[in-house]
């Protein structure tokens, strides 16, 4: 193995690890949210912040600047310094986990560069993922801060902002790490075509992608808006399949991004029409695929049931929060399954052999 390919693999390997605290970074996140932890902490201090209180005297002085808060006089008046705790730590993890997940990807980079050890190919591509790391940080300041003066939660629009762009970085990460680890690999390459029957499977699986994307977004409205708490039934919402104040706010659009009921209508039935798409796709592509293809396409479908499975029970249950916790996971576990399906669709119709 050349010098080259072995950094192009230890780099690979690298960002796997780093998409795997990517992973959990989002599921704390999720924890957060549906804890209503994000605005316990009322500061951004990116270094002193990153020592928790550990006197009773600090603890008070955390709290007294919680209670200066709307959602602390609107909520959770009647909190105790227990209570207070309990959600701080959870934020606290939160922001100590980004910082940490910061430091994965920063640190090596820097040492493999001043050993002038990262393929000159690569580097457009860390680069943009430094740079989106650090938006990140910033965005995800923006999004406590709304609900800091005049609202009681963050704003469900900062909310989806935050989780898109962790999204994006997150399969960017991953898409690299696959390219990486896997296109020199020839048992992976060589013979792995789907059969030439004129369908081109990599635009469906690239728009099932996107269509899986908005459905995981549209999820962050749903948690913004406390919409799961609502209509706990599946399918019927209320005396129909479609909510009576679907459609009471105006302009019209306005019901998509703020009528909590609008919110978890959307979303219901855009995992469901994923789910139904990805049906189709893997019963007309799986006969014409092999190998690592025919794999990654089952991965595919069986995220998508898993996690329109798990939807559902998170629904009717009323939103506890280990099952929510899952219900993001395994979003996740679909759009990595589906990228990975559409590296390996690149890889087998011969359009790409890099990261």
């Amino acid at each position: 193995m050349t010098d080259h390919t072995l950094d192009r693999r230890t780099i690979g390997r690298w960002l796997g690890i780093w998409a795997a605290s990517l992973f959990l970074l989002i599921l704390i996140g999720g924890g957060t949210r549906l804890t209503e932890s994000g605005l316990s902490i009322t500061e951004w201090k990116p270094v002193s912040g990153v020592v928790p209180p550990f006197t009773e005297a600090a603890w008070a002085a955390e709290f007294e600047k919680y209670k200066l808060i709307p959602q602390y006089a609107q909520m959770n008046a009647s909190m105790s310094l227990g209570e207070f705790k309990a959600i701080y730590w959870w934020e606290f993890l939160h922001r100590f986990w980004a910082r940490f997940v910061g430091l994965i990807f920063v640190v090596p980079l820097a040492v493999r560069w001043a050993r002038k050890r990262v393929p000159r190919d690569l580097i457009p591509r860390l680069a943009t993922l430094g740079v989106l790391m650090g938006l990140q940080g910033a965005m995800g300041w923006y999004m406590v801060a709304s609900g800091l003066t005049e609202r009681v939660n963050v704003s469900q629009y900062r909310l989806a902002a935050h989780l898109s762009l962790a999204l994006v970085i997150y399969l960017v990460t991953v898409w690299t790490a696959d390219g990486l680890l896997n296109d020199n690999n020839e048992s992976a390459v060589g013979g792995e075509r789907f059969a030439a029957d004129g369908i081109k499977w990599r635009g469906a699986l690239m728009r099932l992608l996107a269509m899986a994307a908005v459905t995981v977004v549209s999820g962050a409205f749903v948690a913004g808006l406390r919409a799961g708490e609502i209509y706990n039934e599946f399918p019927m919402m209320g005396a129909g399949l479609v909510p009576a104040e679907y459609s009471t706010m105006t302009p019209w659009l306005k019901n998509w991004f703020e009528n909590p009921a609008a919110a978890q209508f959307n979303h219901r039935w855009l995992a469901i029409a994923t789910m139904l798409t990805v049906i189709i796709v893997w019963f007309r592509a799986r006969p014409s695929a092999i190998g690592t293809m025919r794999l990654r396409l089952d991965l595919v479908l069986g995220a998508v049931a898993v996690q329109v499975a798990i939807g559902i029970t998170v629904l009717l249950l009323g939103v506890p929060v280990i099952i929510g916790i899952a219900h993001q996971a395994g979003a996740l576990l679909v759009l990595t399954a589906l990228v990975l399906a559409v590296r390996q669709a690149w890889r087998t119709e011969g359009s790409a052999g890099s990261a």
